[in-house]
């Protein structure tokens, strides 16, 4: 039976084996861009002191549905921004988040927090993209990608100016990301198969990650206590959406989540 990435890696890949452009062309465009805003140097840095927060714009999820599907990014991005926010995830896939770029140039626009875009990249040509609509660093999932595509897109990533977050899940994708060089790697906490969330799982790979790296926590975090637990094991920012999208208090749920 396919899952739900199954299912959201292939409408991508599709969409990839039609693209026709010229992907030295691509990365030849990308030369003239202005230099990006330092998505991992912001959480190394804020991530000394406090726990940093990559506050997310998301609208939708494949398994709960419609979130915040209303929300203005450009408003809920300078809160992020006013609030404390280190750096901010915007959802740029359209037919599984309600997401797109619109809402990435929106949001980046509106204040001057480094944004990663929030997709699934599937092709070098997707990295390319993410450099041209102006994120400041592109997401590359472990378990969406072979070996070699990780290797090549990471290196297009670091010839375009990009910062990447590399997604893992397990041990054997946290090789992965460091035979690549990752020095940005997140642990999703949730299960990209069946969408439930194992909050043991980021405790687990905490200390199994080596020096030098910027550990990201995402999904399932919930409040301040979940926040003190991955700071306790380590991590240096939380990756946050869900319950930043549908608080009542946008504003104090944030700066709840920066804890010492």
């Amino acid at each position: 039976m396919a899952t739900y990435l199954d299912k959201i890696v292939a409408h991508h890949r599709a969409r990839a084996a039609a693209d026709t452009r010229d992907l030295e062309e691509l990365i030849s465009a990308t030369a003239v861009l202005p230099a990006t805003r330092g998505f991992r140097a912001r959480l190394e840095s804020e991530g000394l002191d406090r726990l940093a927060v990559v506050a997310e714009i998301k609208r939708r999820s494949p398994s709960k549905g419609d979130l915040n599907p209303g929300l203005d990014p450009a408003v809920l991005a300078r809160i992020y921004e006013t609030c404390g926010a280190t750096t901010m995830s915007v959802l740029t896939d359209s037919p599984h988040f309600g997401g797109s770029v619109a809402d990435l140039q929106a949001a980046r626009g509106a204040c001057g927090l480094p944004v990663i875009r929030k997709d699934f990249t599937v092709d070098a040509r997707d990295v390319c993209d993410t450099r041209l609509m102006g994120a400041d660093c592109v997401l590359l999932i472990a378990a969406a990608l072979s070996e070699s595509e990780m290797s090549a897109f990471h290196s297009v990533a670091t010839k375009v100016g990009l910062d990447v977050l590399v997604e893992i899940h397990d041990e054997a994708e946290l090789e992965v990301a460091i035979a690549v060089g990752a020095t940005l790697i997140g642990v999703n906490q949730r299960d990209l198969a069946t969408f439930a969330v194992d909050h043991e799982r980021a405790l687990r790979m905490a200390s199994k990650m080596p020096p030098g790296v910027v550990r990201v926590a995402e999904s399932g975090v919930r409040d301040a206590g979940d926040a003190r637990n991955l700071r306790d094991a380590g991590y240096h920012a939380v990756l946050v959406g869900e319950s930043l999208v549908t608080s009542g208090d946008v504003c104090a749920s944030l700066r709840a989540l920066r804890v010492s």
